[in-house]
């Protein structure tokens, strides 16, 4: 009798036992379950992260570019503008040449004219009524 309650109270033990082991392995599964999740949840973080840093990257990237475009369009509007402004000013100076040119032919002829101008020989040739009678009344004098 007494062994068959020592061996009852052994398997009693043994269960007990067992049932803690169970409670145990059950205990250390939720608690790996857990770990999981947190891992899980932290590469869920970190992956809407990289995410938003990619985003942003793309953002400010295509900004750049948008900065790059307006900067080189008014540099393009600028150089044409100087390329035209270079033409007008080359054009003025050849109009003033020309007319520097015309002025020197001009003071010229008007040079030779007066040096070649006889007043007994072209007075009536220049001047008719009164104007000639008042150079005639000049030369008298």
């Amino acid at each position: 009798e007494r062994e068959r309650e020592q061996r009852e109270r052994e398997r009693e033990r043994d269960r007990e036992r067992e049932r803690e082991r169970e409670r145990e392995r059950s205990r250390e599964r939720e608690r790996e379950r857990e770990r999981e999740r947190e891992r899980s949840s932290v590469e869920s973080r970190r992956g809407r992260e990289l995410e938003e840093e990619a985003r942003e990257r793309k953002r400010r990237e295509k900004k750049a570019r948008e900065k790059e475009a307006a900067y080189q369009e008014r540099l393009r509007v600028w150089e044409t503008r100087e390329r035209r402004k270079a033409k007008e000013y080359e054009k003025e100076r050849e109009r003033e040449r020309c007319r520097e040119e015309e002025r020197e032919r001009e003071a010229k002829r008007l040079k030779e004219f007066l040096e070649d101008y006889d007043d007994e020989r072209d007075d009536h040739k220049y001047y008719k009524g009164k104007e000639l009678q008042r150079r005639l009344g000049l030369r008298v004098r």
